[in-house]
């Protein structure tokens, strides 16, 4: 069985998640379900990250005088919003338990051998919001083009990482790799930042004495020198290396790495796409195969923001409106590779006319009406040979292409739209045009139609299984085909013939998606 492993960023503790940090991971989890439905061993890494200054100085607003404690609440907050969305990650990772300790350890002391560790004093400029070293051409009014502050000027006796030492490497590397970065228009930001500004690179902070730490011990300490810290970026990548067994298993790790996909957002690309794989050739490991880095969304047309009060939360979304409902809307409406924006008005909008009225409505009749199939007699062969049904297969067929070419290529926005339009409308079209509940007096063509009708609708449900879970085993367990997750396979799934042509076995149900009742969320409150 051939591996899949996939990995989201991992995240700040500095403060609960958030509709966009749901936006990378629910794009994740329905790939990770996908490469699943192909008879793929995957895994599938999420995590938080906690060795940031960020994380020191959210525990200290807090009140919190205790940062482990701060760290683990935290962390449990993450857990358990990703457990309420059903997300079906296999570890989640934090970068302050030992196996990380041990992992990054491990990778320093592969680095130093390879002679890339050197000794140095770094004077410059250091965004605490970024975790990041920059540069003037960084700056945009003289502050971080991200976060609008001005970055901190330190001057410090660090470790460096000899990053330059691997720039020819890393750039041969994406020409003959095209698919290394994804989406293509972000390739030519990386080849121009590798050519012009990728440099050697401080890799450790001093404790206690300098900004970064803010006067409190966090990070794993630098091997042999427990007065500095280890950079939390160069801490933080090596998380997709601990998580399969670096440092701890290393027949694991053999079976699970290289890592398929990073997926990340566009701010940190430099890092995946330059940085990382500098570190790995340091170390004498395999790269990733694809860096995918997605857009960013604002809410309203405004940037998400606390001081707005339009940070929204994904818990409050999905109470109201459902999780297939966020998962729908944050897939269909935000193109994964673009920028996008998020509108609970939007979202209800897409809810009433794509859920509701779309798949529900059509569901709803397609099971009705074949329930009617009580007493048939009629051959299956002969059903599988009306006009009908062989043309339900063809742009079935033509459907299950399209989708399995958006969902390989990590476009779930076009999978989405390739089910609405080669699969939900056209059935929409034909039980319009052959009207099943009026063919009196020809059996034959009633059967053939609505059996059509109820194969297609299964296909449906299979392309909707890795992004709309609980809306695909609904309308399996209505259509009495229900399986085991661990039994659905691609080839059973685009198979015909497992709806027998008694309508016996189906069930309405509840509606898929009923009418939005209450109030509207606002900014995640009503």
């Amino acid at each position: 069985m051939p591996k899949y492993y996939l990995t989201t960023p991992i995240y700040y503790v500095n403060d609960r998640p958030h509709v966009g940090h749901a936006y990378s991971t629910i794009v994740a989890d329905a790939l990770a379900r996908w490469h699943r439905m192909k008879g793929e061993d995957v895994f599938f890494l999420t995590g938080t990250d906690e060795n940031s200054q960020k994380n020191v100085e959210a525990a200290a607003a807090s009140g919190e005088k205790d940062l482990t404690t701060y760290l683990d609440s935290m962390s449990a907050a993450w857990q358990m919003t990703w457990s309420s969305l059903a997300l079906t990650n296999d570890d989640f990772i934090r970068t302050t338990e030992e196996r990380h300790t041990k992992a990054v350890i491990k990778f320093w002391k592969a680095v130093e051998a390879a002679g890339d560790i050197y000794e140095g004093e770094y004077s410059g400029l250091y965004c605490t919001g970024c975790e990041a070293f920059l540069v003037v051409a960084d700056l945009v009014d003289g502050k971080c083009a991200i976060h609008k502050t001005v970055p901190a000027t330190i001057k410090e006796q660090n470790y460096f990482f000899r990053a330059s030492k691997y720039r020819d490497a890393v750039l041969a590397h994406i020409e003959s790799h095209p698919e290394f970065i994804q989406p293509i228009t972000r390739r030519k930001e990386i080849v121009n930042y590798l050519t012009s500004a990728f440099a050697d690179i401080s890799i450790s902070r001093r404790w206690k004495t300098s900004e970064y730490t803010g006067g409190v011990a966090v990070g794993i300490p630098v091997p042999n020198d427990p007065a500095q810290a280890i950079y939390v970026w160069f801490d933080a990548l090596i998380n997709y290396l601990t998580a399969v067994g670096y440092g701890t298993n290393q027949r694991r790790f053999e079976t699970l790495w290289p890592a398929d996909l990073h997926i990340v957002g566009k701010d940190i690309l430099k890092f995946h796409a330059a940085l990382w794989p500098a570190m790995l050739l340091s170390a004498g490991l395999e790269l990733p195969a694809r860096v995918f880095a997605h857009g960013f969304f604002t809410v309203n047309g405004q940037k998400m923001s606390k001081s707005l009060g339009n940070v929204t939360n994904p818990i409050d979304v999905v109470g109201k409106y459902g999780n297939d409902a966020l998962r729908y809307f944050l897939m269909r409406e935000i193109p994964f590779r673009d920028d996008g924006d998020f509108s609970l008005t939007k979202l209800e909008q897409r809810y009433t006319a794509d859920l509701q009225h779309g798949i529900g409505n059509l569901a709803r009749r397609i099971i009705t009406l074949g329930a009617g199939l009580t007493s048939v007699d009629a051959n299956l062969e002969a059903v599988e040979r009306h006009p009908v049904v062989i043309e339900l297969k063809r742009v079935t067929a033509e459907a299950w292409s399209e989708y399995t070419r958006a969902m390989d290529g990590c476009a779930p926005h076009e999978a989405l739209e390739t089910i609405w339009e080669r699969a939900i409308r056209i059935l929409d079209e034909t039980m319009e045009r052959e009207k099943p509940w009026q063919k009196d007096g020809d059996e034959h063509a009633r059967v053939a139609v609505l059996w059509g009708l109820l194969e297609s609708l299964r296909h449906v449900a299979w392309m909707l299984w890795p992004l709309l879970p609980q809306t695909a085993e609904a309308i399996f367990r209505s259509l009495g085909v229900w399986t085991k997750e661990s039994e659905r396979t691609l080839v059973e799934a685009q198979q015909w013939g497992s709806v027998p042509l008694s309508g016996s076995r189906l069930e309405r149900g509840a509606p898929l998606f009923p009418p939005i009742t209450g109030e509207a969320l606002v900014n995640g409150k009503r």
